[in-house]
């Protein structure tokens, strides 16, 4: 099937650089939420990260105009509903990325691969709610994404090779690096890096060391580019948080009990970027 015009549900962090991605590389692009503010900030990024990009002559002014050109921001998803592929990147919610699924698959085409950019959950369960499980799939993308060259592939328990071949060449496509992961809460990337982040807040909260002596030990110790702190910072608190419940959740284990810490920083509105403060002020 030929990928001409892509739908992306959801146009936070994660949402409008993928839409970014894929206007980019010669794609026409249904970016969808629903309020116009959220798409406004979206494309004034888009935008800010095509200037940055321009500035250091990786493309040229006439790139920049087709990229945003081939975006169009629709908050009606019958918008979407004659998009070649989707991909959703909501927030991560089971309840909210099931409903989401259950209406693509009433709007969108019987061959159309519905793609998740889930971070945690589970793509068998999102296949579930659909008529269409064997094109149901994990393309998780990691922030910036413009910038970040992985692709987490992730196969539910239905997804047929077809649909994972199909996304694995639209990834390279996309000039992405695609790694095959099976499905499991976290899959690789988070299944391994939430428990760290989550261990350095425990450690700023038992009063092991402050925050900024946390970053600094895997800054300088592990030749990490920013410690696991700071990443959070970036990656949002609540995010790190919704993580660590679906693997505590899904998993059973309590070593992903998420820190009392990041829980009262989320509660106290402490998201991180979002917001300007997470455990420093920035």
């Amino acid at each position: 099937m030929s990928i001409q015009k892509v739908g992306v549900i959801g146009a936070g962090t994660m949402g409008n650089g993928i839409a970014h991605v894929f206007a980019a590389s010669g794609h026409s692009v249904i970016l969808c939420d629903i309020e116009q503010s959220i798409l406004d900030r979206a494309l004034a990024t888009i935008t800010k990260n095509l200037d940055r990009a321009l500035a250091k002559n990786k493309i040229t002014e006439a790139q920049k105009t087709e990229t945003l050109h081939r975006i169009k921001p629709v908050t009606n998803r019958s918008a979407v509903s004659d998009c070649d592929f989707m991909v959703e990147a909501a927030s991560e919610k089971f309840e909210l990325k099931s409903e989401l699924f259950r209406e693509l698959d009433r709007i969108c085409r019987s061959e159309v691969i519905l793609a998740s950019n889930t971070s945690s959950i589970s793509i068998t369960k999102l296949g579930a709610a659909t008529r269409r499980a064997d094109k149901v799939i994990g393309m998780h993308f990691f922030n910036p994404v413009p910038v970040m060259a992985l692709v987490e592939i992730v196969r539910g328990l239905a997804t047929s090779n077809e649909t994972f071949q199909a996304v694995r060449e639209l990834a390279m496509k996309l000039g992405k690096t695609p790694v095959e992961v099976n499905d499991a809460p976290g899959f690789v990337s988070n299944r391994v890096l939430m428990p760290l982040l989550n261990e350095a807040m425990y450690a700023v909260m038992e009063g092991v060391a402050t925050p900024e002596a946390v970053d600094e030990v895997f800054k300088l110790g592990m030749a990490h580019p920013m410690g696991p702190l700071t990443l959070a910072y970036f990656i949002g608190l609540d995010i790190c948080l919704d993580i660590m419940r679906v693997m505590h959740n899904d998993l059973g284990d309590p070593k992903y009990r998420p820190s009392p810490l990041l829980i009262k920083m989320v509660d106290a509105g402490r998201l991180g970027k979002k917001s300007g403060q997470g455990f420093y002020k920035y």
